[in-house]
């Protein structure tokens, strides 16, 4: 039992100084698999617990039990009655969790649920920029399902079931293509094989003008200031976008991408072929949006799930409700 409470302090000052080396930034940590090795070294304990360290503190119990009947008895055939000492307390404590089992495996249930639940169903995120605006504010608190475009194994994002479709107008979240360990999250402008171009702050899929209506200006209250916007119709629902006209059609500060070739760029914007198993995908603030016109492509891949629903904005509850 003393081999067994330094390795658990071991292990649980490994998760710790991880995490304490991610919040501080000499790490780049990454939490699903931070989450899964968590639900795998519980329930290691929670295993050992069950058929191992609870059966011999049973057993513990029961032997201790057996030997005050023994000794009552004992003492009874000597015509002593009335018999001091109850071992009740000492059975209680004989029966009860170390604190490294209480820190370990009284820990899994919770942990495996927060783990199924995260990985294949739903997972939150909160919105660090203003790149989906009006879409998504900075704050909200999202959810996105993790089923809809097939079930991926954690960690690795290897699909296991097909799912239904991606489709024009989604709004996904996906690992960031320079960087996979940070989660994006952008409007599916185009599919594998389509020409999208954004010329002239106008989108067009295949040859065809995507559908806008003009709407009354809004009002950014982190920028202070009114910006123009638009209904467009790009998949099965419409949803906003606002067009800063003061910003350049030129797409400036893009980077050597994969399949960069598939893209012109000029003076009026950008036009590219979506690569085979490949998205193209823009952000509604389309010019306060760093996306496919500046780092390319999303491969399948780095699919993470379809945000639906903001499930709080503790600035302004309002907000919660589904979107498209």
């Amino acid at each position: 039992m003393q081999a067994m409470q330094f390795i658990t302090a071991a292990v649980l000052a490994a998760f710790g100084g991880y995490i304490g080396a991610w919040y501080l930034g000499a790490i780049e940590g990454n939490f699903a698999l931070l989450l899964f090795l968590a639900t795998f070294v519980t329930g290691l304990y929670w295993l050992a617990e069950r058929f191992y360290f609870l059966p011999e503190r049973r057993r513990a119990a029961a032997a201790l039990e057996q030997a005050d009947a023994q000794r009552r008895a004992e003492l009874g055939r000597m015509g002593i009655q009335k018999v001091d000492g109850d071992v009740s307390e000492a059975r209680s404590r004989i029966l009860a969790q170390p604190w490294w089992l209480d820190w370990t495996a009284g820990l899994f249930p919770v942990i495996a649920a927060v783990f199924f639940l995260r990985s294949f169903l739903f997972e939150p995120f909160k919105i660090p920029s203003g790149s989906m605006i009006p879409t998504l504010l900075v704050g909200d608190l999202i959810l996105v399902n993790k089923f809809t475009y097939g079930i991926r194994l954690p960690v690795i994002n290897k699909k296991i079931t097909e799912g239904n479709p991606v489709q024009r107008g989604d709004v996904m979240v996906f690992r960031y293509p320079p960087q996979p360990s940070m989660d994006y999250i952008k409007r599916v402008v185009g599919l594998p094989g389509d020409e999208v171009a954004y010329l002239n702050k106008r989108l067009s899929v295949n040859g065809q003008p995507v559908a806008t209506n003009a709407l009354p200006d809004f009002f950014d209250q982190d920028a202070m200031r009114y910006f123009k916007q638009f209904d467009e119709q790009l998949g099965a629902q419409p949803h906003r976008l606002i067009i800063n006209t003061e910003v350049p059609a030129f797409v400036q500060g893009t980077s050597n991408f994969d399949d960069r070739d598939h893209c012109r760029y000029s003076v009026e914007g950008v036009v590219c072929k979506v690569p085979a198993g490949h998205y193209f995908m823009m952000g509604d603030n389309r010019d306060n949006s760093l996306d496919s016109r500046y780092w390319g492509f999303v491969p399948d891949q780095n699919i993470v799930g379809k945000a639906f629903f903001v499930w709080m904005n503790f600035g302004n509850f309002k907000r919660i409700g589904a979107f498209h």
